[in-house]
């Protein structure tokens, strides 16, 4: 006669999530969800409408006659030119010092007269000196183009865009994701935009793979590295 233990789940789910975290590669973001989003779909009244009159151009549902390709609905893309140049530096030095010093004398004293005609001294002196300097220096540059999609059009005409590019080279994977609000009035003909241009501009360039896992410290040396106070 056997006898079965239960089993501990808990036990089993450690190697699944072990499992599901080694090919959880893809690198968090924080650009403006979701990545990208369809253009809205016509309704059927206004599709029978369309089929019933055979007008080319319908209010509410078709592009002006004299209007342009750029963005401006929910779907619609938009290129833009990443310029981003970024140069810093700050340079600090303090030098403070301080000086003191103090002297006394009182005589002479009475009493023994071992003690008469001995002056009494008292000198103290103190010196504080404390000195920085530290230099700091950034330099960034990334350039590039992107186009993303427009998947929010604000009340005000602004538009939201979105998106992602993904470059896969042997082993690994780069990510670029851009996200930021567009003013329609910025967009050129050419329906581009520099990335200066964009407000609450959020720009990303990550990329995952065996080299990208090499640059980062082990989970049990962040722990260790965490806990310990030295």
């Amino acid at each position: 006669m056997s006898i079965r233990r239960p089993v501990n789940k808990s036990l089993l789910a450690i190697p699944v999530l072990l499992l599901v975290g080694g090919c959880t590669t893809v690198p968090p973001t924080n650009i403006h969800q979701p990545m990208t989003a369809r253009p809205q779909q016509r309704s059927d009244a206004l599709a029978a409408n369309l089929a019933a009159t055979g007008s080319i151009y319908q209010a509410g549902a078709s592009r002006t006659l004299f209007e342009d390709r750029r963005a401006r609905y929910v779907g619609d893309t938009i290129t833009v030119s990443i310029t981003e140049n970024t140069t810093a530096a700050t340079k600090s030095n303090t030098n403070v010092s301080k000086t003191g010093s103090i002297s006394a004398s009182a005589g002479p004293f009475v009493g023994s007269p071992a003690n008469w005609f001995r002056p009494a001294e008292l000198n103290a002196s103190s010196s504080n000196v404390a000195a920085g300097k530290g230099d700091a220096a950034a330099n960034n540059v990334f350039t590039g183009f992107i186009t993303v999609t427009v998947i929010e059009v604000l009340p005000n005409g602004n538009l939201l865009v979105s998106g992602e590019k993904q470059v896969a080279i042997g082993h690994g994977q780069e990510y670029i994701r851009l996200s930021g609000i567009v003013n329609p009035y910025f967009v050129n003909a050419a329906n581009t935009i520099p990335s200066s241009q964009i407000a609450d501009a959020r720009i990303e360039y990550k990329e995952s793979g065996t080299i990208s896992e090499a640059q980062v410290m082990g989970w049990l040396a962040r722990f260790f590295l965490t806990v310990l106070p030295f």
